[in-house]
């Protein structure tokens, strides 16, 4: 595309943005919503159209070659990202779920499941690209060094003696021989016999004229069948009921050539960045060189003034302001010379009485805050009905600001900026003259503010010598108070470092050693493909918590573990998600998804499976050095993930005395590190689990935040999935494969069991046949039936245990409550809907 048709749609993503901006800053403060589902029904509306201008504004930042526009493009990129995160947690917090259905508000848009999938921002690896590629290298030769690593155990070998290999081969080849022989003599007795025969029967008499028209006739039908036969696939393709067929020439289709030039342009932006970038230097230079004397001249001349103007009205010389309050440069605020040397006679008074004034406005907030918790408290025990009453308001936002304030740069600057001469659009030369002139101008008032205050102090002494001792007794104040400061400043306690005196590199090299950080295997989220559930909220109306679907869990996976992890200005300010629980039975993607969170967002893969680190740091010091290690890199080289697999095996009550692999190592230490990850620290603790329901509860709902399901598939992500692999695996799909059935049928099965069968029924040699033997739906069942399904059973299993998590246990509270409202109460909240279910519960005792 075009750089107008980028820009267009950067308008259109930012008129998107004013229209919400209306809704997200009020004239007035909005009204509390009493009704749940109202309240939700606005925020998933808002939650929407956000993802929508996401999806825009992430394409522009990536195509748009422009520096400067990229900048602007970036500050509201973060923005909506942070504020869709702000709207899912506000969400989450509604609805008691990590898992929302939209598809009743799509239908209102008139809107695809297609429109709202969050897109990965590529900058997130594209802008670290070398700094990757590097780290990559590193891994590489580290690698090298420790040498082939075969996990996998081999197969005993059957021993042979050179003797009795040359007798096998001997044999094979003898048979082979023979099988051709065979074949041969049976062609040639057969080609004898069609001889004798035609020579018994005579030559054929048959008129030219009505062979000419048997020839005709049969290559018509042929003709035609062929033709009907072409008409319909391309009529089957049309409508979507068959796939089409893949190109010759990969290289030449429209898709190649637009990703062709998607990578162009980022070349482009590259080189424009590197010309913006020396333009800074340059044209700073040149406003130095030409306008910086006169500026300087000008400057000197108005503080002359200024010096004279109070000289004639107050009769002494004032005193200059300090670099802390600006400067010179407040001395040309809107202000008349009395005005202002009033102001600063009575800063320096009020100097002394700011220390009393201090302590006592400090005692009084004090006061103020308790009394305040007081009355929450009060409110928390017995007020349940006034916080009822006070209804669902959204939160305020961290990220509405930044939006607000790239959308008022884009108005002021781009909106209305004719650009028809900047068809290559790069830099603007006279926008980095007005930020460059504004910095020359404080760096030229520094050296001014000296010069000056050197003059005015001679100006001084020759008039009163005594005012300028009372000058430098203030000064001296003031450096006291810059000491208090840094008293402040040491009262904060540090962690000891117990590797002072190592570099990051040989950390780095010492973790790969031990095998703790690990190469991520090149999974993308795209590779994890399910389909859109279209009956969640149908279900939910029917009090029916539907379980989720794949692209579900997808989505979750992005907005709690790629978008935060990808970007530091996003995780700073955005709701804080310091672990995730990847729970689900065994092939449905959990590992899967862990390299994928680490291949999007270029972060470090960390280990710490009990498996693997069995052995490895022994004892309570290896331990501490351990845990100092991976936070000590991961700080370093963030963002970081750290994955626990199996996780459910640290919080067990009985561990076999026969498992060597000691699980339970990282239960404390692993929880006290969580705590001090702070919002500038990219780190993601990542756990996996197939039996969720074998560890204890509470420590384990304690140590992950979020906890996502994986369910099996459903019909639609099976049928989706079985057409995907099959065609991953270069294999074909013609009307001969029923999808349809073989999805039906295999009901139970997850994405790993079908990519295992996929494997073994397309061997090379079966594939080299589909074009003369096409592929059924009946070759799968035979692999298939050696692998054991995911039951009914296991799946209730996993939904019985998240209703036991906290979440879940809110969930169920509220729906109570949802239950209770439409017999004939207010209808409303978990406390209320508990409260009238404990009352009822005790008359049906009586």
């Amino acid at each position: 595309m075009s750089h107008s048709t980028y820009n267009k749609q950067w308008a259109e993503a930012q008129s998107a943005i004013m229209d919400l901006l209306q809704q997200e800053i009020p004239t007035e403060p909005p009204k509390p919503e009493r009704d749940r589902l109202a309240a939700f029904q606005l925020l998933a509306t808002m939650y929407i159209k956000y993802i929508q201008i996401f999806r825009r504004l992430e394409q522009c930042y990536d195509q748009i070659v422009h520096p400067q526009k990229r900048r602007v493009l970036r500050h509201v990129l973060d923005g909506v990202i942070g504020r869709t995160l702000e709207l899912k947690h506000e969400m989450v917090n509604l609805e008691f779920s990590e898992y929302h259905y939209f598809d009743d508000v799509l239908s209102d848009l008139k809107l695809t499941p297609n429109d709202v999938e969050i897109p990965i921002p590529k900058y997130f690896t594209n802008e670290r690209l070398e700094a990757l590629k590097e780290r990559e290298k590193l891994l590489g030769q580290i690698l090298s060094k420790l040498g082939p690593q075969d996990k996998e155990t081999k197969k005993d070998e059957i021993p042979m003696t050179f003797d009795e290999a040359i007798r096998l081969v001997q044999i094979n080849e003898r048979a082979r021989q023979g099988r051709l022989r065979a074949k041969f003599m049976r062609e040639i007795r057969q080609q004898e016999e069609r001889e004798r025969m035609a020579q018994t029967r005579g030559a054929p008499t048959l008129d030219p004229d009505v062979a000419a028209t048997r020839i005709q006739k049969v290559w018509k039908g042929f003709f035609q069948r062929r033709k009907t036969k072409k008409e319909r696939e391309d009529e089957m393709i049309f409508v979507g009921m068959a796939p089409p067929p893949h190109p010759p020439n990969l290289k030449n289709t429209p898709q190649a050539l637009s990703v062709k030039t998607e990578q162009e342009r980022r070349v482009t932006q590259k080189m424009y960045e590197n010309e913006y970038q020396q333009a800074l230097v340059t044209i700073k230079d040149k406003l130095r060189e030409t306008e910086g004397p006169d500026m300087k001249e000008t400057m000197m001349d108005q503080i002359r003034q200024w010096f004279i103007e109070c000289r004639d009205v107050t009769g002494k010389f004032p005193e200059y302001p300090d670099d802390d309050d600006g400067g010179s440069a407040a001395i040309f605020k809107q202000k008349d010379p009395a005005e202002l040397e009033a102001e600063l006679a009575g800063k320096e008074e009020g100097k002394g009485k700011k220390d009393k004034k201090g302590k006592k406005k400090d005692k009084k907030d004090k006061k103020e805050k308790k009394g305040k918790k007081g009355k929450k408290g009060k409110k928390g025990k017995g007020g349940d009905d006034e916080e009822e009453e006070e209804g669902w308001k959204l939160a305020p936002s961290s990220f509405v600001p930044a939006v607000n304030e790239g959308t008022d740069s884009f108005k002021g600057v781009w909106q209305t900026r004719d650009e028809s001469e900047n068809f290559s659009q790069k830099h603007d030369a006279e926008l980095i003259k007005e930020e460059k002139r504004k910095e020359v101008e404080a760096e030229i008032r520094l050296q001014v503010d000296e010069l000056m205050r050197a003059e005015l102090k001679n100006l001084k002494a020759a008039v009163d010598r005594d005012k300028g001792k009372k000058k430098g007794k203030k000064s001296g104040k003031k450096k006291k108070k810059k000491k208090k400061s840094g008293k402040k400043g040491k009262k904060k306690k540090k962690e000891k470092d117990l590797t002072p005196d190592r570099t990051m590199e040989s950390l780095y090299e010492e973790l790969v050693m031990q095998g703790i950080i690990v190469r991520c295997q090149p999974f993308r989220l795209s590779d994890f493909e399910g389909e859109y559930s279209y009956l969640g909220t149908t279900l939910r109306q029917a009090n029916i918590e539907p379980m989720p679907s794949l692209s579900d869990v997808r989505r979750l996976v992005t907005e709690f573990g790629i978008l935060p992890l990808g970007s530091a200005a996003v995780h700073e300010k955005a709701p804080l998600t310091k672990s995730i629980l990847l729970a689900g039975p065994r092939g449905t993607g959990k590992k899967m998804l862990v390299h994928a969170i680490c291949n999007e967002t270029g972060a470090n893969l960390f280990d710490l499976t009990a498996a693997n680190i069995a052995g490895k740091y022994p004892g309570k010091d290896g331990l501490k050095m351990l845990m100092h290690l991976i936070f000590k890199v991961g700080r370093a080289l963030q963002p970081s993930l750290f994955f626990v697999g199996d996780c459910e095996k640290m919080f067990k009550k009985k561990i076999p005395k026969s498992d060597p692999t000691d699980p339970k190592r990282l239960k404390k230490e692993l929880p006290k590190a969580l705590k001090t990850i702070k919002a500038e620290d990219r780190l993601l603790l990542v756990g996996t689990t197939r039996c969720p329901f074998e560890g204890d509860m509470k420590p384990l709902v304690g140590c992950y935040n979020r906890i996502i399901l994986i369910p099996r598939p459903d019909y639609a992500s099976r049928h989706l999935l079985w057409r995907r692999i099959i065609l991953k695996h270069n294999g074909v799909i013609s009307n001969a494969l029923d999808v349809s059935s073989l999805s039906k049928v295999t009901d139970g099965y997850t994405p790993g069991h079908m990519t295992t069968a996929v494997q073994q029924v397309l061997t090379d040699r079966r594939i080299q046949q589909l074009s003369k033997r096409p592929l059924q739906a009946v070759e799968f069942i035979a692999p298939l039936s050696r692998i054991d399904p995911i039951y009914k059973e296991e799946e209730e299993a996993f939904k019985a245990w998240y209703a036991k998590t906290p979440l879940g246990k809110k969930r169920a509270k509220a729906a109570q409550g949802d239950e209770e409202g439409a017999d004939g109460g207010k209808g409303g909240k978990g406390k209320k809907g508990k409260k009238g279910g404990k009352k009822k519960g005790k008359k049906k005792k009586k």
